[in-house]
């Protein structure tokens, strides 16, 4: 079993109300959510056609009847590689297409040969693979059911609330306005089922074929178009995901309450523990126990409200159950079995990518904002943190940097030289991030707007008109980034001769796409705006994903497709982990918004957003000392590492708080600096595996349920455990360790955190643990900034298991291309310490990259006094290693071995 030791870090280190919720719906405010969960499970309408059965080598198919109506539905079952399945659901012959999302999987996936096992006329049995996996489908009423062996794994529509509502004419279009088309179109939905009886008459309710929020009003040419289905998930006590809710980590019950909703909108200062939609929207969900975790992946971009009730099944077995309903679209769902965690990641992965692999500058740390005022502002805060000793890599522009708050431009008055602004950041190896936002003002002397409108490429309104609405610049329109004729030409504008004073060390923040219209329905877009043939409706969700899409591929354009981009998005959905990094947007200086961001970042890493964090120090209102200090420290061991701050809070660089605060705040960023190898390390597995870079403890310990419901503490990796301290005037922390073992000090730290005990905790400090079996590589010279650190050597950290061993990895690159992908251009190394002895051996032999940088100590936790310590290279050359031994810790120091990080050696204790 694995066991944790300490490396206890010695690290220090009223501007606006809450959310007004009244201007967001809840589900009794939603028509098509009211009307859907108005249903009550039960009988299900809907009956499998086991006659209409085929079977091909890619899939089965089978119609099925809505008894109610009798329309008729195609369902497509589909074995897919690597352990899942997918389960399609649309009209059979519905009067117009309906929405089916593109761009979001990565390929068509993979499929498996399926087989009929057994067939009666009630059900048809079909194999998975494997003597044990079956799938068995229902006829009367239709139901779907995954077993391994004798247990039901999952059920779908097992609760009846399988609901499809058909599009269809208008009944008062038809009474009044018939004609030969329209009259076709209504025999052809009453014909559908042709010799079955007849179907009852659908009785028409409010909101059906429009609806008002507040002022506005959404006006619905086809009606309506909602979906519903029900999973139902025995022995499951805990789910997880369907980011993003600035809730807990494990979902609630949400019986007798309002359900999750996944709708992006901009929510100005949100409240906690609350269910209702943020900026982002990834529907997936996971389910955990001792046995086996699996995943849902409801791939569908409308609005969504997702019910989680758990209580008891048959037999007195936990059971989960879980609806999914949206607004229009189709049922395209994907069942990813598992077993284990990394096997979910795995699966998921396959179908909507991994985690973009940043520049290893992006994880370092970022000073922002909203704003800093001109060019002598910037450079004043650039020298303050080199004369305070503190690093940074990116200092952040907002929108008071533009022309007006016309993107692409710069105020002339207060940026007249952008160029020598960024000549100088270069010079100290540092970069700099301008905002960009999808709304463009309205202005015939904006070369941005006359090409869009001049190329038809802004949103349409319903009567086919630009749709405009208020944004920060006031009247603007919003670019079609759904149409790929847009994304090209938009990626085109960050050449360096498009986006004047631009150079390569200029990186984007695309804020405020969700998007964000001011004077819209819950401060977004109408849903009846068009995207070509589509309303809004049908792709909101995936409007921040594109927008990042197109401007990570205008960065890695005007490089030529050499340098890899960094690109913050607020708005995101399924697969934006291929684009870049997200932030939890405008939280609060409160502890509770500190607590808070742990649990949102680790929900965006089990559905495959690795790059998250949290504005430090929070976007509104006003920290306190002690609260900024502790936001740095739990900051700096994110993955995202940005300070932030509104307009009108009073200036908080980390200078400004007096030196006691300052020397912490410093100590709490070197610290993050010193661990970047390691963070490189989990983002170049990240991006080849699909493994959360920040996780969940049981993720590595999916039988210890003492770490289902933990999410006041996570992993990095595998190897670093941390418990951030998010309590005012905390005097003491409680980690839970999972593993079994003892742990111990690290050096020069009079502490040791024992598994579940409390210790009393100094402001300088924050509980961060190494697990025994562990090689660590850190590197302990900071510099002013990550690139100036490049060639600097490491320090290894081998914290040993109760067997004396210990397994790390160290990967080096560029740090900055694609060259690792296209050239093979980088090194990475096994670390291993066994039989008293500890080498280093390619992991990649076929890949190449030379490094200045060389191991310059060793320390050894948990290790004996040897008589000598001696390192051998591939060259055959033996050489003696100096050392110490502190008894008291049991710390081994090998000083100065001076090999190089990129070959072969080993280090004999004799």
């Amino acid at each position: 079993m694995c066991l944790y030791r300490v490396l206890v870090l010695s690290v220090f280190m009223s501007i606006t109300q809450a959310v007004d919720r009244s201007n967001f719906k809840t589900c009794d405010q939603s028509a098509f959510c009211s009307r859907q969960r108005a249903m009550k499970p039960g009988q299900s309408s809907y009956t499998a056609l086991l006659e209409t059965l085929e079977l091909s080598d890619s899939h089965l198919t089978v119609q099925l009847l809505n008894n109610n109506n009798k329309v008729l539905l195609l369902l497509e079952l589909y074995r897919l590689q690597g352990n899942m399945t997918r389960v399609k659901i649309n009209e059979l012959k519905p009067i117009k297409a309906r929405y089916e999302v593109p761009d979001v999987l990565i390929t068509d996936p993979p499929t498996e040969l399926m087989s009929v096992v057994a067939q009666d006329e009630h059900r048809v049995v079909l194999s998975l693979g494997g003597e044990d996996w079956r799938l068995i489908l229902s006829a009367q009423p239709f139901r779907l059911d995954i077993m391994e062996g004798p247990q039901v794994l999952l059920s779908l529509n097992s609760r009846g609330l399988l609901a499809f509502e058909q599009l269809r004419i208008r009944k008062d279009t038809i009474s009044h306005k018939i004609s030969s088309t329209v009259g076709s179109m209504w025999d052809k939905i009453k014909s559908v089922s042709e010799g079955e009886e007849e179907a009852e008459e659908e009785v028409d309710q409010p909101g059906m074929w429009e609806e008002t929020f507040k002022t506005h009003a959404d006006t619905k040419p086809n009606g309506p178009s909602s979906i519903s289905l029900d999973f139902s998930l025995p022995g499951v006590e805990h789910v997880y995901g369907i980011p993003e809710h600035a809730d807990g980590l494990r979902l609630k019950n949400t019986d007798g309450g309002d359900p999750y909703r996944l709708y992006n909108l901009d929510v100005f200062q949100y409240e906690l523990f609350n269910p209702m939609a943020l900026y982002g929207a990834v529907p997936v969900l996971l389910s955990h126990n001792t046995h086996r975790t699996m995943g849902l992946f409801w791939l569908n971009a409308a609005e969504t409200w997702v019910d989680v009730s758990s209580g008891q099944g048959s037999s007195e077995v936990p059971q989960t159950d879980v609806r999914w309903i949206s607004e229009s679209g189709i049922i395209d769902v994907f069942i990813m079995l598992g077993p284990r965690p990394n096997d979910v990641f795995t699966q998921y992965s396959s179908l909507t990518g991994t985690q973009a692999f940043p520049p290893l500058s992006s994880l370092a740390y970022h000073q922002c904002r909203w704003n800093y005022n001109d060019q002598e502002d910037v450079s004043a805060v650039d020298q303050g943190f080199d004369e305070h000793d503190i690093p940074y890599d990116f200092i952040w522009l907002d929108i008071e940097h533009t022309d007006g708050k016309r993107y692409f431009t710069w105020d002339n008055n207060k940026f007249p030289q952008p160029k020598d602004m960024l000549q100088g950041l270069l010079h100290k190896r540092r970069k700099m991030v301008t905002i960009v936002d999808p709304h463009i003002k309205v202005d015939s002397s904006y070369k941005i707007h006359t090409e869009i409108r001049s190329r038809g490429y802004y949103i349409k309104n319903k009567d086919g008109g630009d749709y405009e609405g208020w944004c920060w610049p006031g009247n603007a329109g919003y670019p079609d980034f759904t149409n790929p004729e847009m994304r090209k030409w938009w990626a085109s504008m960050f050449a360096y001769d498009q986006y004047e004073g631009s150079m390569e060390n200029l990186y984007t923040w695309n804020d405020m796409n969700e998007p964000s219209v001011f004077n819209g329905p819950e401060v977004t877009m109408h849903k009846d705006a068009l995207h070509g043939p589509w309303e809004h409706r049908d792709i909101h969700n995936l409007y921040g994903f594109y927008v990042q899409m197109a401007t990570a591929e205008g960065q890695i354009q005007r490089s030529g497709g050499l340098e890899r981009p960094f690109v913050l998005t607020r708005a995101f959905f399924a697969g934006s982990q291929r684009y870049g990094a997200v932030w939890t947007g405008d939280n609060a200086a409160e502890w509770g918004h500190l607590k808070m961001s742990i649990p949102m970042c680790l929900s965006l890493g089990l559905v495959g957003i690795s790059f998250c964090g949290a504005d430090v120090g929070g976007f509104f209102k006003t920290p306190s000392a002690e609260l900024l200090v502790r936001w740095y420290q739990a900051g700096a061991y994110q993955p995202f590492f940005r300070a932030h701050a509104h307009l009108d809070t009073p200036r908080r660089e980390p200078w400004l708080f007096g030196p006691d605060n300052t020397a912490l705040i410093r100590e709490a960023v070197r610290q993050r600096y010193t661990l970047l190898p390691y963070w490189y390390l989990q983002f170049y597995h990240a991006q080849r595996t699909g493994q959360p870079v920040m996780r969940p403890l049981w993720v590595e310990y999916p039988e210890d349920i003492a770490t289902f419901s933990i999410d006041n503490e996570f992993l990095i990796g595998r190897d670093l455990l941390v418990h951030p301290v998010t309590d005012e005037r905390s005097s003491g922390v409680t980690a839970y360790l999972p593993g079994n073992g003892e742990v111990t000090p690290f050096p020069n730290n009079s502490l040791a955190f024992l598994s579940s005990l409390s210790h009393h905790l100094f402001l300088s400090q924050i509980p961060v643990f190494q697990r025994g079996g562990s090689i660590i590589c850190r590197k302990n010279r900071v510099r002013r900034s990550s690139s100036c650190m490049e060639n600097d050597p490491y320090t290894l950290y081998v914290a040993l298991d109760s067997q004396g061993k210990a397994e790390g990895e160290i990967y080096i690159d560029d740090g900055h291309t694609f060259k690792h992908k296209t050239d093979k251009q980088f090194i990475h190394r096994r670390l291993s310490f066994t039989a008293n002895s500890l080498s280093s051996s390619d992991l990649s032999p076929d890949s190449q990259f030379p490094t200045a940088s060389w191991v310059e100590q060793v320390n050894i936790l948990g290790a004996q006094k040897p008589d000598a310590v001696t390192l051998t290279t591939t060259d055959g050359g033996e050489s003696s290693v100096e050392f110490e031994f502190d008894p008291d810790t049991a710390v081994l120091t090998l000083r100065k071995p001076g090999v190089n990080a990129g070959v072969n050696w080993t280090l004999h204790l004799r």
